[in-house]
């Protein structure tokens, strides 16, 4: 009886550093507002701006809005809808946003990840910015977030770039480490979103950063069904009210950190023959780091490529750098924050950090360098009237 062929291993999705990345569209936008041409990337209708609004709808990959393009008719109709742009690796909350706002790829920012490595085996909770085991401490003294990520946010741009962000983000430090001193306008709700931007284009403001995490929350909580449909569509209608109060010559420019790829219950517990040369797991589910043991490197290597080769992409730390999935090569003390192995699953699958208990209940995940995570859109609307390209 013939054997079932057997697929083909996909090619990771690489960063586009320097070009059309999350990472290069600040540096752009505030290009265009000093009177450059902007990019071929970039939207058309960005060209000759005189204010900016950037709106990060934290979690819509281009693959999910593509697919739900009658539930977003704002989104899907607006220049630049059918051309994305990548996010950067691990394609992740903490190192994407980090790249946006500072232009700086992963290698330079240093923030590598959901979870990293700190002194002694401790590990960093980037987003949460504690440290520790079962016990986490707030660590913005232990691990000061401006020493650790050294790249300044929004540089160059024409004045202070006011944030608007969600209610309890600013005392954060992943806030003090990828948004700095920016000024922050906090909202408890998602109705009094428009009522800042409009005040901050009124003020004269020409560049203004909007956050949104809904699509993320709803993912990570219910996955990509009804839920996330649902709150797409909410999502839709929160752009289309930024664009209906721009004034002439200002452009909403919309773009994500990452998309998504539902996972479930599809969880996988580091098998034995890996784990006996591990001395320590960081990362996240979809961009896993082993830290082996001293002289353990080839066992772990070679332990989790005949376990898990075809379903993830088993890599060094050399061999991530050499491909330039972080986009440059680190400094020693940034890469002393990896691990050795990487799993980089491209199945639809996790790989369990038993540390990490709020990882495991999780729906829909990122950080791996699959399409439906690594592309994201990038759209414009403009202030004429014009909601299409």
């Amino acid at each position: 009886m013939p054997t079932a062929p057997v697929a083909p291993r996909p090619e990771p999705v690489v960063p586009d550093y320097g070009g059309a990345c999350i990472g290069s569209v600040v540096p752009a936008l505030l290009d265009v507002l000093s009177g450059a041409e902007p990019p071929p990337w970039l939207p058309s209708v960005v060209a000759g701006a005189n204010q900016v609004v950037l709106c990060v709808l934290d979690g819509l990959g281009a693959e999910q809005l593509a697919a739900r393009a009658m539930l977003a008719p704002t989104l899907a109709g607006a220049n630049g809808a059918g051309r994305p742009v990548t996010s950067v690796a691990p394609s992740t909350t903490a190192c994407a946003l980090t790249s946006l706002t500072t232009g700086c790829p992963p290698a330079r920012h240093g923030l590598l990840g959901y979870r990293l490595a700190a002194a002694d085996d401790a590990i960093l909770n980037v987003l949460r910015w504690t440290i520790g085991g079962a016990t986490q401490r707030d660590a913005r003294r232990i691990v000061p977030p401006r020493s650790l990520q050294p790249c300044p946010p929004f540089p160059g741009a024409p004045g202070p770039v006011t944030v608007v962000t969600r209610e309890g983000f600013g005392s954060t430090g992943f806030t003090a480490a990828h948004l700095g001193d920016a000024p922050l306008s906090p909202y408890a709700v998602t109705s009094t979103i428009a009522v800042d931007v409009r005040r901050l284009l009124a003020a004269g403001h020409r560049f203004t950063y909007v956050y949104y995490d809904g699509l993320d929350k709803v993912a990570h909580a219910h996955g990509l069904g009804e839920h996330f449909d649902a709150e797409l569509a909410a999502a839709d209608r929160l752009v289309a009210e930024l664009a209906g109060l721009l004034p002439r010559g200002a452009v909403l420019v919309v773009t994500a950190d990452h998309g998504q790829v539902d996972v479930g219950p599809a969880l996988e517990v580091l098998g034995a023959e890996v784990m006996d040369g591990v001395r320590l797991l960081t990362g996240e589910g979809r961009f896993r780091w082993l830290h082996a043991l001293p002289g353990a490197i080839d066992d772990v290597l070679q332990a989790a490529t005949e376990r898990y080769g075809d379903r993830a992409w088993v890599v060094t730390r050399q061999a991530v750098i050499e491909r330039g999935w972080f986009g440059g090569v680190p400094r020693p003390d940034v890469a002393a924050r990896l691990g050795d192995v990487a799993l980089v699953p491209y199945e639809p699958i996790a790989f369990l950090d038993p540390a990490d208990t709020g990882e495991s209940r999780l729906a829909s995940r990122h950080g791996s360098l699959t399409p439906a995570e690594m592309l994201v859109p990038l759209l414009a609307l403009d202030g004429g009237g014009n909601i299409t390209g």
